[in-house]
């Protein structure tokens, strides 16, 4: 279990995952869709999953959620976006002109690969 001393890693937190749902490396691939030699990596510390990964995880053993999945990847666990958050932010965006978009789309790939960075 984690605690602030010694948080869980995310192999740590995927052996918990595996127990409590008694799955293995190849029941959690075919029930993700996620390929086996991916979470093989995970499982020996080798590379931890991205974002997307760590959101279908969640979303396939719901024990465990998006962000203690990402704080064990030492990765930023993203925000909630309801509907109405993105429509307002599509509706902003639409308003740009094709010059300032390009700019915001560079500005927020750098922020996101910011939460990326340093951590896993």
């Amino acid at each position: 279990m984690e605690n602030e001393e010694n948080p869980e890693d995310f192999a740590q937190i995927l052996a918990r995952l595996k127990s409590e749902y008694d799955v293995s490396d190849s029941e959690i691939a075919r029930r993700t869709g996620i390929s086996v030699s991916s979470v093989n990596t995970w499982v020996h510390r080798k590379r931890t999953p991205r974002i997307e990964a760590i959101r279908t995880l969640a979303k396939t053993f719901p024990k465990f959620t998006e962000k203690e999945l990402s704080d064990a990847a030492g990765r930023a666990a993203p925000g909630p976006l309801s509907p109405d958050r993105t429509a307002r932010l599509l509706s902003y965006f639409e308003q740009l002109t094709e010059e300032q978009q390009e700019l915001q789309e560079i500005q927020i790939k750098a922020v996101v690969d910011s939460n990326h960075r340093g951590r896993s």
